[in-house]
């Protein structure tokens, strides 16, 4: 595996990001891995080693690179309950400059993506988790084209009584989708998901929306308070099969 930490051209300025693709000369399908609140950390360095051994060249930027290089937190703020939730207090003013930037960031994020040695060419995938599964669909729903798959975690705030709520923007989606919800979550309720699913159905989108019973908010990351194992494996289950469907990766 080649494992790079760089910076990469953004919209308004520079984000501290990770690539890491196989060895080899591919060439690799391109995805872009949108972080949780908590950001770029030796949790999402794993998750994202862990996909590209599957044949994929994986980008994963700092979405708060206007605010703040990585690290944004500690590992010990995660691993408490109380230092999560101040953790979180702490980065979450920075979510409303990074959706408002998210569709030019990610223009930014695909052409760097695409220039790389050995990245295939063409549509690249998109995966999300928390704040990165919402916004993930906002950069999707700006960039169809460009965007062959995306997969949302967990994700709040994807249906809102706001204007600009992202599921608004459904109909431009060409690619498949997947929906992995917490259960019991405030952000993304049993209603919300239906109007989420409802919205799905009338664009004639191709997707999958699954609810994780008994897995909170956050169910993939283990170096949280709210880690899920079996949340995780079926999400991981569910990524894989997607990508292979979707984009899949050349055969070695």
């Amino acid at each position: 595996m080649q494992r790079i930490e760089i910076d990469v051209p953004a919209a308004d300025g520079v984000a501290d990001a990770y690539f890491v693709k196989p060895d080899g000369p591919g060439p690799y399908p391109g995805l872009l891995m949108f972080m949780d609140v908590f950001g770029l950390r030796p949790r999402l360095r794993e998750m994202a080693d862990r996909v590209a051994a599957r044949g994929y060249a994986v980008l994963a930027p700092n979405l708060f690179y206007r605010g703040a290089r990585s690290p944004l937190v500690e590992p010990a703020e995660l691993r408490d309950g109380e230092r999560r939730t101040a953790a979180y207090q702490r980065l979450a003013p920075m979510m409303p400059a990074l959706a408002a930037g998210v569709a030019a960031d990610t223009a930014a994020y695909l052409d760097f993506l695409t220039a790389q040695e050995g990245v295939a060419p063409g549509p690249a995938g998109l995966f999300g988790y928390c704040m990165g599964g919402r916004n993930a669909l906002i950069a999707a729903t700006a960039h169809p084209e460009r965007i062959a798959l995306l997969a949302s975690f967990h994700a709040g705030g994807v249906v809102t009584d706001a204007p600009d709520s992202p599921h608004l923007g459904i109909g431009a989606l060409t690619g498949e989708v997947y929906f992995g919800h917490a259960d019991n979550d405030g952000s993304m309720t049993p209603d919300q998901i239906k109007v989420l699913e409802s919205a799905l159905d009338a664009a004639g989108v191709t997707y999958t929306s699954e609810l994780y019973e008994g897995a909170p908010h956050g169910f993939t990351m283990s170096d949280t308070a709210m880690y899920h194992p079996g949340g995780e494996q079926r999400h991981w289950e569910a990524l894989f099969a997607l990508l292979d469907r979707a984009l899949p990766a050349p055969v070695s």
